[in-house]
């Protein structure tokens, strides 16, 4: 099965709102408007970096993962799906995200546009969640989800 990368031509037919393809600035960005680049969505790419920033630590797919926070299941995701209303939404809960990743992490996870596009893509991908498994966790990381399952969670 081929991973999908939405590109900003995509995201507008899927939202079914209009938008003008001006150009596109190489692979990775596709140009809105003047001065307003929009980075490509790949599922593929948001697929191993949803386990490898940490994300997996707190959310789940396909029941892989941790239990503290949202299950991202693109089944639970509003499609048609509109990024920048996903991104006003983990800014909405960023205080409470950080202070879960300093303390389950040590450390507040960070994202390039780049990356927070790929990974919104990923959670709203069935395709590509489908092939989420265990196996896409680094191993540091299982090692610390599994030291937190026998400490019995969280604070």
């Amino acid at each position: 099965m081929k991973a999908h990368v939405f590109s900003l031509a995509t995201i507008a037919m899927l939202s079914a709102t209009p938008a003008a393809l001006a150009g596109s600035h190489g692979d990775q960005m596709s140009m809105m408007s003047p001065g307003l680049m929009i980075p490509s969505m790949n599922s593929s790419e948001g697929r191993k970096l949803f386990a490898s920033k940490g994300c997996v630590v707190c959310h789940s797919i396909n029941g892989v993962g941790g239990v503290d926070a949202p299950m991202l299941d693109a089944e639970f995701m509003d499609m048609p799906m509109n990024p920048f209303e996903f991104a006003a939404r983990m800014w909405r809960g960023a205080p409470a995200m950080i202070e879960a990743q300093e303390d389950e992490l040590g450390y507040q996870i960070e994202f390039t546009g780049e990356e927070l596009a790929a990974i919104i893509a990923f959670v709203h991908d069935p395709g590509e969640q489908a092939k989420f498994s265990e196996s896409d966790i680094p191993d540091e990381l299982k090692e610390m989800m599994k030291h937190m399952e026998k400490e019995g969670g969280h604070d």
